[in-house]
């Protein structure tokens, strides 16, 4: 039986208790956040489930070596030490990927990386006079190499691509959001696929999808092509089928509606196009609407989940559109629950609802709120909302991809 190992998973800003959370109903020990991580242990069948099933990870780390180091002398050693031909072969390929926060380090991350792929090279020449191949596009082996203040961590990345790409995503519109922050926005909802939910700014099907994978309890990277484990030395397939059987076993079906709205006829076919890649056109009905000109016509409690235009993507006047968006919600969509993502914090107050919950989010390198808006059947006297003062400031980007396609 394998033995357990410390793993980290990565994630984007805000997500960290999500992750958590995810880690700990899929069976992970010793489960501890981070500043966009949380660490956990588990076994080599457990690295293959997180991969396969995690929704809001950007990838999954090994680490082999930990240590502490205090010049760039010190990171070569630490490196040269690693017994190399465990995990790679000589006729092989690697890339190396680093993140520095350390002031004994004033170069910059790709001089770090350098320095190691140095390090690699020449202990494979000095061992067997030949040496494997550097390939940042395909490599046969991703490292990563993180610095936290005296703290090297040399790990490997078993996802290899980021797990935001599911691999269904081919059609995208100006701005199209992150399937790793529309899938936490989606849990930190509360949504389960127990009512009905409606993205009514849905662009290309990316929230509808993530929303859909959650309520029919489907694998987030079930559609992935390929994981970097699967080119390790120790790739055991068959007990990745028997992980990746073990998950589609727990599929379920979900009975509510889950719809999305567009006013660009374009958007909706990008919509319908990824809906179908998903392999979930059967759980999603995509619609041409302006939502300004639309209504709730389900019953039940609904919830409606969107990432408006801000003013950063489009020519709009935010403040004028965003009291539109309060305006349709309030009279039109009594009896729901309502989450909206925007980076535009003054517009967000024409609104003219009262906030219930605001979470701080990163969508890309924009600062963001998540809000939610209680919606009850009749009026309620406007009130302004209070300003979340537990809300923690985003600190600098640690190197990890936020939003790319």
């Amino acid at each position: 039986m394998d033995k357990d190992f410390k793993m980290t998973a990565t994630t984007l800003f805000g997500l960290e208790g999500v992750l958590a959370e995810e880690l700990k109903n899929l069976g992970a020990q010793d489960v501890k956040e981070a500043v966009r991580s949380v660490s956990f242990r588990g076994d080599k069948g457990f690295m293959y489930k997180a991969n396969i099933a995690l929704r809001t990870a950007v990838r999954i780390l090994k680490p082999i070596k930990i240590c502490k180091i205090y010049d760039e002398e010190d990171l070569y050693d630490a490196i040269q030490k690693i017994k190399w031909e465990n995990y790679l072969e000589t006729e092989g390929t690697f890339a190396i990927g680093a993140v520095v926060n350390s002031k004994n380090f004033t170069t910059n991350s790709h001089y770090i990386s350098l320095k190691s792929k140095d390090a690699i090279a020449d202990y494979f020449r000095h061992k067997y006079s030949k040496r494997p191949n550097v390939d940042l596009k395909y490599p046969d082996v991703k490292i990563h190499i993180h610095i936290q203040k005296e703290w090297l961590t040399v790990s490997l990345d078993s996802s290899g691509d980021s797990l935001h790409k599911r691999g269904y995503r081919t059609a995208t519109n100006i701005a199209p959001i992150n399937e790793v922050l529309a899938a936490g926005m989606v849990l930190l909802s509360g949504y389960t696929g127990e009512e009905n939910f409606i993205d009514p700014m849905c662009g290309s099907g990316t929230i509808l999808i993530e929303a859909a994978m959650i309520a029919n309890n489907i694998p987030a990277n079930i559609n992935r092509k390929l994981f970097a484990f699967e080119q390790w030395k120790d790739y055991d397939e068959e007990l990745y089928f028997i992980i990746q059987e073990s998950l589609l076993k727990k599929i379920r079906s979900s009975h509510f509606k889950i719809m999305g709205f567009d006013k660009a006829p374009s958007a909706v076919q990008k919509a319908i196009a990824n809906v179908e890649n998903a392999n979930l056109d059967e759980f999603i009905g995509v619609h041409h609407v302006n939502f300004f000109n639309s209504k709730k016509e389900v019953f039940g409690n609904t919830t409606i989940l969107f990432n408006p235009p801000y003013g950063e993507r489009l020519n709009i006047d935010a403040e004028e559109f965003y009291k539109k968006i309060g305006d349709t919600l309030k009279n039109n969509y009594p009896g729901s629950t309502a989450w909206l993502i925007t980076s535009d914090t003054d517009a967000l107050k024409a609104v003219g609802l009262r906030t219930s919950r605001r979470i701080a989010l990163k969508n890309a390198d924009l600062n963001c709120k998540f809000v939610k808006y209680d919606l009850y059947e009749g009026t309620r006297k406007f009130k302004e909302p209070k300003e979340d003062t537990d809300a923690i400031q985003p600190s600098d980007s640690d190197g990890e991809p936020q939003s790319e396609d």
